[in-house]
């Protein structure tokens, strides 16, 4: 559903969309292809949602080291993983990973270990419902076992 929505703005000829199909375990050529729509010598924002619970702790890292390292100075990587400190949610990823794709339930630390020498700016890293504090909406929310923890940071 996705991709067609990106597919149908792209084919509108709408600036900055560009859509790549491809296995993001391999940046050079998701990047190369990027750079066909996006000019990657310039600031830019690198979202990874959703996406790094895919992989183990190190795996993470690295992957998001080898695209940061492809940002012009000055853009952003913006990160946010599913995790949870309950049996219910321990539940739950074992429930997910035994199926066909193993997910990781990191630990707040090593989230933040995922930006190596970026230079976090707010809100930084936080708990998604807290990414807006002074949202009234937020304040209606029923509590969960789980979490997804997000952060924003800056290439030097």
């Amino acid at each position: 559903m996705v991709l067609s929505h990106l597919r149908a703005l792209a084919a509108k000829g709408d600036p900055g969309v560009t859509v790549v199909d491809g296995d993001v375990r391999e940046p050079a050529a998701i990047l190369d292809a990027v750079a066909t729509g996006i000019d990657l010598s310039a600031p830019t924002c690198l979202l990874m949602g959703f996406l790094l619970h895919f992989f183990t702790a190190d795996a993470a890292r690295d992957l998001v080291a080898r695209y940061a390292a492809a940002l012009a100075p000055g853009s952003y990587v913006v990160l946010s993983v599913g995790r949870g400190d309950s049996d219910a949610a321990d539940q739950g990823f074992g429930v997910y990973s035994a199926g066909a794709v193993r997910v990781y339930n990191h630990s707040v630390p090593d989230f933040a270990s995922f930006f190596g020498p970026l230079e976090p700016v707010p809100p930084g890293m936080v708990d998604a419902r807290e990414w807006r504090p002074d949202w009234e909406q937020a304040v209606h929310l029923p509590p969960r076992d789980g979490q997804v923890i997000v952060g924003v940071a800056r290439a030097g």
